[in-house]
């Protein structure tokens, strides 16, 4: 590997870890107060790591939030919304972290958030990428699977033309879902809030090894990426009239994916292998959503080091 072919970016200086998004997911809000007590285990030489909680209303009321999902509301319109007294807290909490740990997409932005999520869905512990030509994070998915082998870590890519998401991470130039379950609404399971606590070890460790000058070759990682999400079988009255069929995942065509009441197994009817997952996420039943398709590839990161090196040889 010659020097020409590595790609050289930027050293990772400020990080952020946002707990309580929703503010009945309890693993993060447990985890970033306690760092907030006591941060020596997330610190890292050469950079800045703030443990944050982003939705302190919703973590008080231990609800997912209290006018709207504060995880879809950082989209320009919202951002650049006039503050009057009506105006949804979280359109307005969002303002607020956009104006510390932003703005969105200006080279001021916080260089790296770690967004920490729990599902009830059975999804162990995912990774969520928001670019696909993301060399950077996608290095570090590739360091942080490598790390909790043999213990599988999925990685879902939510890059889609016409879903937008607008997540309070993607404040940052490298925006970082972590998604860990299954864990009900309000509570807090040890083993689910340890494996969230892994995945940012070991994800600041890969920062601290970046920013010291590690090179990191070209890598390869398996990815989920989101292709459409499917609502429950509905009755005129808007109603859900069948449940997740129990033998769901992954789905070919003629596989059972919903089951009524009265015993009829609807079928899926689409031509290629896809997968499910968010699979009956408690929280999705108000945005009529069963869960979402996505469909298996993969993804290659450029060789990467930090230009902290050619900054320190001139």
């Amino acid at each position: 590997m010659t020097s020409s072919s590595v790609v050289d970016k930027p050293p990772v200086r400020r990080v952020a870890i946002f707990g309580g998004t929703h503010g009945n997911e309890l693993s993060g809000v447990f985890l970033v107060k306690h760092w907030q007590e006591n941060g020596a285990e997330i610190q890292r030489t050469g950079m800045e790591v703030k443990p944050f909680l982003t939705n302190p209303r919703a973590v008080k009321k231990c609800t997912r939030y209290i006018d709207c999902d504060l995880n879809r509301v950082f989209d320009p319109d919202n951002l650049g919304r006039t503050v009057v007294e009506d105006i949804p807290y979280e359109v307005r909490r969002a303002q607020e972290i956009n104006h510390i740990f932003g703005p969105k997409g200006s080279d001021d932005a916080y260089d790296l958030i770690f967004d920490l999520h729990n599902t009830t869905s059975n999804m162990g512990g995912t990774l969520i990428l928001e670019n696909s030509r993301d060399d950077f994070t996608i290095q570090m998915f590739h360091y942080i699977k490598n790390a909790l082998a043999p213990e599988c870590c999925p990685v879902l890519l939510i890059e889609h033309p016409s879903l937008k998401y607008a997540t309070t991470r993607s404040v940052a130039k490298h925006p970082v879902g972590v998604e860990v379950g299954p864990q009900p609404q309000g509570v807090v399971r040890a083993d689910i809030l340890d494996k969230m606590r892994k995945i940012v070890k070991y994800g600041l460790d890969f920062v601290q090894l970046f920013n010291e000058g590690k090179e990191f070759p070209p890598c390869t990682i398996e990815v989920f990426k989101i292709m459409e999400k499917v609502d429950y079988p509905r009755n005129k009255n808007d109603e859900v009239i069948a449940i997740i069929h129990p033998k769901l995942q992954p789905l070919n065509k003629g596989d059972p994916l919903f089951l009524t009441l009265d015993g009829e197994v609807i079928a899926y009817k689409g031509d290629c292998t896809v997968y499910p997952t968010f699979i009956n996420e408690a929280a999705y039943y108000e945005k009529k959503q069963a869960f979402v398709i996505t469909v298996k590839m993969k993804l290659t990161a450029n060789h990467i080091r930090s230009s902290v090196l050619e900054q320190n040889a001139s």
